[in-house]
């Protein structure tokens, strides 16, 4: 199977230029967790009229301010999901109006849906053929292999009995290839396995819980989330238009990160042109972030992950001078796109997880005190509080103040 994927051109159809010429212009945005919300203030603060569609507990960005409407996902199916949305833009006369998923889930239904959506809204996601190189980590590893980009030890079992005689370079994590349901608290991002009892446990664990054939198998690089680094771009048929690079200083969990709590902009040149390469390859349209591990045994910077969807901390990149989401609105519209370089040093901080894990590498001695509250001294990017909209913030803070009781008490052993 070829590398090198099409990427339909739906901006410049008919319907879509039709769309534009009659003035539309607002945004569908498809969940309601921080990530959202960073998509709702960038477009409201333009005041391009937003709605929001909302599923699960996650509904800090339901108090935005900048949120026109919100509707919650109807008890159906995806087929269902489909059907509403259609209806939605034809009741609403919401034709043209791009429409942003922002989860896993939502990303993976909305493009194995592209040609119908496409034909009402402008659609932020490429079509399956293409999205499947970042969605799926078995894909994402031939990819690698055959451009030479360096990634952990990886391998794809096919049975129990294949896994129980690899020869692995433990401590390995396993996990799925690829996630298209809706997140639960119930199935780990990952489990980490030291030893091939561990392993063979682990996977009878996992295969209870997902399909044993979409589980994949990754040497574990050492390192926490100084060692993670993630290269973040807008991209048109696989030519970078904007992007920033960071380093996932403190994440959670501290060895593999579910998700970041403080992260910086940086300078890393090193992973700038494997990253393109991966994104050009596929001729990747749209935002995508492409995760690296910098192995401290050899110095390679491995390739681990593709998010193509906004990613938590994707509003540190407009203090840094690119305005993601922003910038997506404006290229699915067929609008000019400014290119765009992120400065380094601006900083990035999710506080209610953040001091948890604070207080975690305090306790490890991997991390004091004063650099800590260094790390956090001065102007920042929050996650969730914004003074132009401060309520998400407020209802954060119920969260904040549990989290910091629940480090304390661990802490203390009670």
């Amino acid at each position: 199977m070829a590398a090198t994927v099409a990427v339909p051109n739906r901006i410049d159809t008919a319907a879509h230029k039709l769309a534009i010429a009659s003035g539309a212009r607002g945004a569908l945005v498809m969940g309601a967790d921080y990530r959202a919300l960073g998509v709702v203030r960038s477009l409201g603060r333009r005041r391009i009229p937003v709605w929001l569609i909302n599923q699960g507990g996650h509904l800090v960005a339901t108090a935005s301010r900048y949120v026109r409407r919100r509707l919650p996902w109807p008890a159906c199916d995806d087929h269902g999901k489909i059907n509403f949305l259609l209806r939605l833009c034809a009741s609403h006369n919401l034709n043209g109006w791009a429409l942003i998923p922002t989860d896993d889930h939502t990303v993976a239904l909305v493009s194995n849906h592209h040609e119908a959506l496409s034909a009402k809204y402008h659609v932020t996601v490429p079509a399956w053929e293409t999205l499947q190189w970042a969605c799926d980590k078995r894909l994402l590893h031939q990819l690698a292999q055959r451009l030479q980009v360096h990634q952990p030890w990886t391998f794809c079992p096919s049975t129990r009995e294949e896994l129980a005689k690899i020869d692995c370079p433990f401590p390995v994590i396993l996990k799925p290839a690829i996630r298209l349901q809706p997140s639960s608290l119930a199935v780990p991002k990952a489990w980490v396995a030291e030893d091939r009892g561990s392993l063979l446990k682990r996977y009878d664990e996992a295969s209870a819980l997902l399909p044993s054939e979409t589980l994949i198998i990754q040497e574990m690089v050492p390192g926490g989330g100084e060692a993670q680094f993630s290269y973040a771009a807008l991209c048109k048929d696989g030519r970078s238009l904007a992007s920033v690079v960071a380093r996932r200083t403190r994440q959670f969990p501290r060895d593999f990160g579910q998700f970041s709590t403080y992260v910086e902009t940086i300078d890393a040149p090193e992973i700038v042109e494997p990253a393109e390469r991966l994104l050009a390859a596929v001729h990747f349209t749209g935002l995508a972030e492409v995760e690296f591990k910098r192995d401290p045994r050899d110095g390679q910077f491995n390739v681990l992950d593709i998010n193509p969807r906004v990613w938590g901390w994707h509003t540190l990149s407009r203090r840094a001078g690119v305005d993601f989401p922003y910038l997506l609105w404006l290229l699915t519209r067929g609008e000019p796109v400014p290119r765009l370089r992120g400065r380094p040093g601006e900083r990035w901080v999710h506080l209610s997880a953040d001091l948890g894990m604070a207080i975690e590498e305090i306790l490890g001695g991997r991390l004091s005190l004063l650099e800590y509250l260094r790390s956090i001294r001065g102007p920042l990017e929050s996650a969730i509080f914004s003074w132009d909209d401060p309520l998400p913030g407020l209802l954060d803070l119920p969260l904040f103040a549990y989290a910091t009781g629940k480090r304390l008490l661990t802490a203390k052993g009670l």
